[in-house]
């Protein structure tokens, strides 16, 4: 450290040297001050608001992020939202189509409403490949290709992997229903004697492992009631079916969250799909059950979890690797007895419903005819001999099986197909399902399945909510999910019912015709599946979630703004200066500096001399 020398006689000069060149560091502040209207050039030059200022700043930097990623995600859920719309658009134009060919019944109303299908089968699906930003929309969290196959492979497979597409598996479950020409749905018409006649379902055969039991619990007609519009003349008798033991089996213990996906048959006769997650401690109420110490103690905790239900299928990965023994059980059947004293008369009718897996039903109706009638379907002809009337009855009933197998239980069919092929996933334990035609039922393990099915939707469908497959952050605390994939349930439904349409082929469709039967029977069905209520679950759904995401996204852009500007209000009083406080300020310097320059300018003129005269 030193010390600066000092001398009297100079102190008066060097003070007001430096009071000269503090004014004008001072005029140069505000002049830099007036150029740049900022308060200083360093943060350090803000003294202890510096810190105000920082943390200011860093929220303005932020909230520009976030209004950032607003716009963009806006434009997507946007687009999301026009897609989504655009496909429910495309099943209402396939259902207007198939009221109006409902109504006129003629070729050309048909043949324009399978077109229509078609066509709409491809625009749904170009909806679904959407795309913003180079990121497609509807893969979930996987956005570099698109989600959904195109419209040749699903309807005819995949020749290059050898693949099925939805025909195939159409075709498939109508033949393992029982619906192609001349089948019968599954169920033997037959006699037990002289006089009567005998309608049961699939009977199981000593050494067939249960398929029969298998077939009988997933495909073709189920038998329903039966009447006798007069007893006296033809008895008809049902006997229930007794439903089977169905024993579940793994190849392999379960790890905790394996999934088995079991088919449940309903009251009604359609199949419920149920998820059962394999877990080490699992929650009661749930659809859970414990994994245990062995694949043999977890199949008998499925098995607890499953009692009172009526299974009817399952599919796994391995491990689990489930597999369903069918015992036991007696199939449903229909005695039919013709009187040998109470002959039937002209009009007298026997009625059988019919059950089929969709949940639908319909009635055969067999008509007692004289001599004299002309005959039609439904209809047999009384005889003297009551045996001969039972035979002609028993011919009767045969041929009507057929043409409503044909027809009715073909389009059951086509839409049942058709759901299972688009509720399929990439997943491997949970591919579309397929016929065993080896053993009954459906296979089991869906790895074969997948092998040889087209997975139409291969995005990402892992998980839970849809929604949240992408987010964008709105604020320093909140996002918003705006993800969706193309496989939710309400947009495959919508497919499904279209597919179904699309995949069929009728040739001669004039009234009365069996092509026309399955094509009414076919477009009742897809009606109902494109049907919307627009009520919880449905597509319409879907486009609400997106746009109450839209709406959440512009009111925190909203929010945003607000907290901007109390924060560059602040910053203005921090950063920035007043022009014009600055400017007098300067002026009253520059007056102030130019006053200390003349007054030193005078004493320094100041000498002995010119006091002499």
């Amino acid at each position: 450290m030193s010390i600066s020398p000092f001398t009297a006689g100079t102190y008066v000069s060097d003070r007001n040297a430096a009071n000269l060149v503090s004014i004008k560091n001072r005029l140069d502040g505000l002049s830099t001050q007036l150029a740049t209207q900022q308060t200083a050039d360093s943060y350090g030059g803000l003294g202890s608001a510096r810190t105000t200022s920082l943390s200011a700043h860093a929220t303005l930097s932020a909230l520009d992020g976030y209004d950032a990623a607003i716009a963009g995600a806006t434009t997507r859920v946007n687009l999301a939202t026009t897609s989504v719309t655009q496909v429910a658009t495309l099943g209402d134009g396939v259902r207007a189509s198939l009221a109006a060919a409902g109504t006129f019944g003629t070729g050309p109303s048909v043949d324009t409403a399978t077109k229509i299908a078609r066509s709409n089968l491809d625009a749904a699906l170009d909806a679904l490949n959407q795309q913003a930003a180079g990121r497609y929309l509807f893969g979930g969290r996987e956005t570099d290709r698109p989600p959904v196959a195109a419209s040749a492979a699903i309807l005819d497979g995949d020749p290059v992997l050898g693949r099925d597409g939805l025909r195939d598996v159409i075709a498939e479950r109508k033949a393992a229903d029982g619906a192609l020409s001349p089948g019968r749905g599954g169920l033997a018409v037959g006699s037990a004697g002289p006089g009567s006649v005998t309608l049961s379902e699939a009977a199981t055969v000593a050494g067939d492992g249960g398929k029969a039991a298998a077939d009988r619990a997933n495909f073709g007609f189920f038998i329903g009631s039966v009447t006798s519009s007069r007893p006296a003349a033809i008895q008809a008798t049902r006997t229930a079916a007794v439903a089977p033991t169905v024993t579940p089996s793994f190849s392999s213990q379960p790890n905790d969250g394996d999934l088995v996906r079991v088919s449940v048959n309903q009251p009604d006769g359609s199949q419920l799909l149920v998820d059962y997650t394999a877990r080490t401690t699992p929650t009661p109420g749930t659809n859970e059950f414990a994994i245990g110490t062995s694949a043999g103690e977890a199949a008998a905790n499925l098995s607890a979890s499953l009692s009172g239900k009526a299974v009817a299928a399952a599919q796994s990965g391995t491990p689990p690797g489930v597999d369903l023994a069918f015992s036991g059980g007696a199939p449903a059947s229909v005695a039919l007895s013709v009187s040998g004293t109470t002959r039937p008369v002209d009009g007298d009718t026997v009625t059988v419903a019919l059950g089929m897996r969709d949940g639908t039903t319909t009635t055969i109706t067999l008509t007692a005819k004289s001599t004299t009638a002309t005959g039609g379907s439904g209809q047999f002809r009384i005889d003297a001999d009551p045996a001969v009337t039972a035979q002609n009855m028993q011919a009767a009933l045969a041929n009507a099986l057929e043409t409503s197998a044909a027809t009715t239980l073909a389009a059951s069919s086509s839409t049942i197909a058709a759901q299972d092929f688009f509720a399929g996933s990439k997943q491997t334990a949970f591919a579309p399902r397929r016929v065993d035609t080896a053993n009954g039922g459906f296979v089991s393990e869906p790895a074969t399945a997948a092998a040889k099915t087209v997975i139409w939707y291969t995005g990402d469908d892992t998980a839970a909510d849809p929604r949240t497959t992408a987010a964008v952050q709105v604020d320093a605390s909140r996002k918003v999910g705006i993800g969706a994939q193309a496989n939710e349930a309400p947009i495959r439904a919508v497919l499904a019912g279209i597919a179904a349409l699309a995949a069929e082929r009728f040739t001669d469709t004039s009234a009365g015709t069996p092509d026309n039967a399955r094509y009414q029977a076919l477009a009742e069905r897809s009606r109902t599946v494109l049907a919307s209520d627009r009520a919880a679950g449905s597509i319409e759904s879907i486009a609400s979630d997106l746009s109450l995401a839209a709406r959440n996204m512009q009111d925190a852009k909203a929010e945003n703004g607000a907290t901007r500007a109390v924060l560059q209000d602040t910053l203005d009083g921090l950063d920035t200066v007043d022009v014009n406080e600055v400017t007098a300020k300067l002026l009253a310097l520059q007056t102030q500096l130019q006053a200390s320059y003349q007054v030193t300018s005078t004493l320094s003129k100041l000498t002995l001399v010119n006091y002499m005269s």
